[in-house]
């Protein structure tokens, strides 16, 4: 007999979020990121939140929405550049910010999910990104020892998936929806399409269902592009 994770909908899924939840949210810049979700935890009010996302979403969509209801506390993310509402936030205090390199967020991430609770890194050895961590030397090169980053709940937004949970990402989205995922102790996915258990091939498979708590289909994706650049000429 197959598990059947389905839900309603988004307020169904993100029900029991609390205040001061550990949120790790897919998505890469504005590709890939549950919109659902993110707006179901605006309508839920929710604060005190700590995202871990690659990005900090823009002003008026993403994890921006939720700092214009002022629902995060802090972020951990590696890229947040497109953000103005982020930057004064953080100038006024009024929001924490811990900067990742990109593939160190990455792996802390699957380092979770892998249950390793740290790992050592040569990037950010010299940096500020170093400061107050320990530091070793192996084969003559020095490394930074990161921790893994675990999430209360997972966030994540994928193209299809079935019943049991099982996922299937489409391009970008894949960089860190599956990171995400694998860190969270309660994983809501949402996605475009439902489709029968067994119709998706297991060798097509991204996520398992087995990281997968809770599965729903989205609607009204606005899909937007985070920065547009037109070749000149």
């Amino acid at each position: 007999m197959a598990i059947n994770k389905v839900v309603s909908g988004a307020d169904e899924a993100v029900k029991d979020i609390p205040d001061g939840a550990v949120l790790a949210i897919g998505g890469f810049g504005l590709c890939g990121i549950p919109e659902n979700s993110i707006s179901a935890l605006i309508r839920k009010g929710v604060k005190q939140l700590t995202c871990i996302s690659n990005n900090a979403g823009v002003d008026d969509f993403g994890i921006g929405l939720m700092m214009q209801t002022r629902q995060v506390k802090k972020m951990i993310s590696s890229y947040v550049g497109e953000n103005k509402l982020f930057e004064s936030l953080v100038l006024s205090g009024e929001l924490q910010v811990e900067l990742n390199p990109q593939g160190t967020l990455a792996e802390r991430l699957r380092a979770a999910g892998a249950g390793i609770p740290a790992f050592f890194t040569p990037t950010g050895v010299g940096t500020l990104v170093a400061d107050g961590k320990e530091v070793r030397e192996f084969e003559g090169r020095q490394y930074v020892m990161e921790r893994a980053l675990k999430a209360d709940f997972a966030l994540v937004k994928a193209w299809r998936g079935d019943a049991m949970g099982n996922l299937v990402f489409r391009k970008t989205s894949r960089n860190f929806n599956p990171l995400c995922a694998v860190a969270g102790k309660i994983t809501i996915a949402e996605v475009e399409e439902i489709v029968p258990v067994g119709s998706i091939d297991p060798e097509h498979v991204h996520l398992p269902g087995i990281y997968v708590k809770r599965i729903y289909q989205g609607r009204n994706y606005e899909k937007r592009i985070e920065k547009r650049t037109v070749r000149k000429g």
